[in-house]
């Protein structure tokens, strides 16, 4: 059974940084891309960031670019999300996603899902 757990959401003050982690387990890790992705109340979920199978290549949602950090362990079924500079617009529910085929920005075609964690920025 594939699990995506996600953890590291929290309360921070605006300009601060949080991280926060997904560890993958029931599917074999180093052959997925993996992503990120958020949902704030209201709105459509939004691509944060992605990496591929390796960790050469990352790609950036616009809103995100020059702020988060999106890294993977493949030998710990981990990526992590690094987000600096964080932004009361930030605040949202945190997913980490699966692909076994390409490198999406899109959430449609995402094999696996995780629960989310709540990240909150304050002003």
């Amino acid at each position: 059974q594939v699990q995506l757990v996600e953890s590291g959401g929290g309360l921070v003050q605006a300009g601060g940084s949080l991280r926060v982690s997904c560890a993958a387990s029931g599917l074999a890790f180093s052959s997925y891309n993996m992503g990120w992705f958020r949902q704030a109340p209201g709105k459509e979920r939004e691509f944060v960031a992605a990496i591929s199978r390796s960790g050469a290549n990352t790609y950036y949602g616009d809103s995100v670019k020059g702020r988060f950090t999106i890294s993977r362990v493949n030998a710990q079924n981990t990526v992590s999300l690094q987000m600096a500079s964080l932004k009361p617009e930030d605040t949202a529910v945190y997913y980490c996603a699966a692909d076994r085929g390409l490198v999406r920005v899109t959430a449609a075609g995402y094999d696996y899902w995780g629960q989310g964690t709540q990240v909150n920025v304050s002003s």
